[in-house]
């Protein structure tokens, strides 16, 4: 690890209350009940009426602020990671104010005047480069300054599209300090890939027919293109990991204790670790070579044809530009993963490395930049209920943003870690939980209105949107928020 020991103290989470159950939904749309738990997942959250990702965001900082009697005059830093901005000019400056507003409120010093307040865009990646820069500031900072990076967003599709089921709302608040008491990262080692990808996923700016112009809430995005997309960046990023590293794949996945990824359902994270050893083990010298022939021999595959494969370097944009979306660039590798799932040695690779919060991660959706964090968030809360002693146990957090780019993140987790995680409180924001009707659920996604409020201990609402535009006052559009206590 790095001399200069920064990290993660604290992870707080808040998801807002209204809930649409995925066997319902399944019922209604008439999907496979059996496919959609399986590979996606049991339920998903949608914000309210008067939520937006700024009063999401505010929330879990403030509930960071409150679970780890955070200072708030330390805090030097506020990141805030998201693709669902619905202001183009400011960002994590709007989470600052709310949060200011709420400490004058209960009679607490501000946020300090010299803060930081940059906001990260990436897709779902924000919040790690949030993460990431966060921490580099704290490198250089001096005395005992502290950085909150906040992820926050709102997945939301079109009703009737594949992606539909994987919808989701929430934001997770992260407490990063020199000397951290949950996580220490190892900066000089972490991996990062990036490439065009074109059509992957994107969230234009739409011209509309009678002039001017808004912003897409639901994205362009080509399906079978984009896990595509996934397995190649994440692979990317763990190997220029583990060359920063100086470690093999094969070592290192079998020695890490949990890994955490970004998680757009359940299924992909687990497809592209499992992807990536495989792949590892055709870099991983004499004995990494043959492991994967033994794999070969077993599923029938001729393994030189599997190593050409594995060593290929293909153009995945000429794919977007070919128009040949739905090919499968490796259908060698692809084959064999099938087979080595069914393999006892997956699940000490792969599942079991990724058991950890799983479950608790099915009920959330896909949370964009919050996604990764959520995870990180819930398997800790379940190591410490589960007695696991972790101090100085490897961690491995890989985030990913369509596009594409990934981030390989080596972790270790740091003695009296336990007393951090008690603070986590993950279950407890699963509650207040409202499960939706298909008659609110329709009217929710379609204009934001739904039904009753839920009653909830500590948030921010809209209060209102200014409509003015007059030369003496302009407010047109900008959102003014309240703290409920």
């Amino acid at each position: 690890m790095s001399t200069l020991s920064v990290g993660i103290s604290g992870l707080a989470v808040y998801l807002p209350p209204y809930r649409v159950d995925l066997s319902e939904w399944c019922g209604w749309s008439g999907v496979s009940w059996e496919k959609v738990q399986s590979v996606v997942g049991t339920g998903f959250r949608m914000p309210g009426p008067g939520q937006s990702v700024y009063t999401m965001a505010a929330t879990a900082a403030l509930r960071l602020i409150d679970q780890y009697d955070i200072d708030p005059g330390r805090v030097r830093f506020i990141g805030l990671g998201t693709e669902s901005s619905t202001d183009n000019s400011a960002g994590a400056v709007i989470v600052r104010g709310m949060l200011d507003a709420a400490l004058g409120e209960r009679g607490s010093p501000p946020i300090s005047r010299h803060c930081e307040v940059p906001e990260f865009k990436h897709a779902c990646l924000g919040g790690i480069y949030a993460l990431k820069n966060a921490l580099r500031f704290l490198a250089t900072e001096p005395a005992d300054a502290v950085a909150i990076v906040v992820s926050a967003d709102v997945a939301k599709y079109d009703v009737g599209s594949s992606g539909e089921p994987t919808q989701g709302a929430g934001a997770v608040a992260l407490l990063l300090e020199k000397n951290p008491r949950l996580l220490e990262v190892d900066l000089a080692g972490c991996g990062s890939a990036s490439a065009y990808r074109a059509v992957d996923f994107r969230k234009p700016l739409v011209r509309a027919d009678g002039g001017g112009s808004y912003f897409r809430e639901t994205p362009v995005f080509n399906g079978k293109y984009s896990v595509t997309c996934y397995l190649d960046g994440a692979l990317q990023a763990l190997r220029d990991m583990f060359r920063r590293l100086g470690r093999e794949p094969q070592h290192y996945l079998r020695a890490v204790a949990a890994v955490f990824m970004h998680r757009p359902y359940e299924r992909l994270p687990l497809n592209s670790l499992g992807f990536s050893y495989l792949i590892g083990l055709a870099h991983d010298g004499v004995a990494g070579r043959a492991e994967l022939a033994d794999y070969c021999d077993a599923a029938r595959l001729p393994v030189d044809a599997v190593l050409a494969e594995m060593a290929a370097t293909p153009d995945i944009l000429a794919l977007a530009l070919a128009g040949e979306l739905e090919r499968e660039l490796w259908p060698l590798t692809m084959k064999l993963l099938r087979d080595f799932r069914a393999r006892p040695l997956y699940q000490e690779i792969v599942a079991d490395k990724m058991r950890l919060g799983s479950d608790a991660m099915r009920e959330l959706g896909n949370l964009y930049s919050a996604s990764l964090p959520a995870w990180v968030a819930a398997g800790l809360e379940q190591a410490l209920v589960e007695g696991m002693d972790l101090a100085g146990q490897e961690v491995l957090a890989l985030g990913y943003g369509s596009g594409d780019a990934a981030e390989s993140i080596p972790m270790r987790v740091v003695a009296g870690w336990q007393e951090a995680a008690r603070r986590i409180r993950f279950t407890a924001a699963l509650v207040p939980s409202q499960d939706l009707s298909h008659d609110d659920y329709l009217r929710l996604h379609a204009t934001g209105s739904g039904p009753p409020p839920v009653e909830e201990t500590v948030a921010f609402v809209i209060d209102r949107v200014g409509r003015s535009t007059t030369p003496e006052y302009a407010d047109d559009g900008v959102e003014f928020y309240r703290y409920l206590r």
